[in-house]
């Protein structure tokens, strides 16, 4: 074999190689994110996910204090431009938070919030700040008689969110939750809804 034969070969060998590698390189980047260095973890692009937690509160215009488990799903999308991210997530929760004081018992079947967040990345560890629109139902029951309402409201919260496993995410988080007041025909007052909540969840990036 010639030596030009073999320099060819070695041309085209290490043409090959580089370009292997570049692709290697650009795998770690996701088409979503903005700014974002090479071979560091991307937060950005749509997510899918569930969460459990605890919630507990006041009733205005009541003693009761209802509390209880709640978990749901909650989907998102992230924009990212170096260690800034931000983005909007919804959720939707069932929830087994009541609480009965005399003939009175209120509980909160379910609720939802639709929120922005805005945070920081440390690489594969995010913190945020959220918050946003929530909605939920209120039911009052009394002497066999019951009454719900769904009302809207607001939530404000902060978070943290960490990279465990190639696309997946797990994430802890505390919000206030506010549901405005309806006026109930049993109570004869209107009634609302104020409640903290923690949860955990996990989240598959796409």
């Amino acid at each position: 074999m010639s030596k030009t034969t073999i320099a060819a070969l070695a041309a085209m060998a290490s043409t090959a190689l580089i370009g292997t590698a570049q692709a290697a390189d650009l795998s770690y980047r996701s088409p979503y994110t903005v700014n974002q260095p090479l071979n560091a973890f991307s937060w950005a692009g749509p997510y899918l996910g569930g969460n459990l937690g605890y919630a507990w509160g006041s009733v205005q215009n009541s003693p009761t204090r209802p509390d209880g488990v709640f978990g749901g799903v909650q989907a998102g999308y992230n924009w990212q431009s170096g260690p800034l991210v931000f983005g909007l997530e919804g959720d939707i929760q069932a929830s087994a938070a009541d609480d009965t004081f005399a003939p009175w018992k209120f509980s909160n079947p379910w609720f939802g919030t639709v929120r922005g967040r805005l945070g920081y990345a440390f690489n594969n560890i995010l913190v945020y700040g959220t918050g946003g629109l929530a909605f939920g139902e209120l039911r009052a029951e009394t002497f066999g008689l019951s009454e719900s309402h769904t009302s809207a409201g607001w939530n404000l919260g902060v978070g943290a969110e960490f990279g465990i496993y190639q696309n997946w995410t797990a994430k802890v988080e505390y919000l206030y939750v506010d549901l405005s007041s309806s006026n109930f025909s049993i109570t004869g007052a209107p009634n609302s809804y104020q409640f903290g909540l923690v949860r955990a969840g996990v989240n598959y990036h796409f």
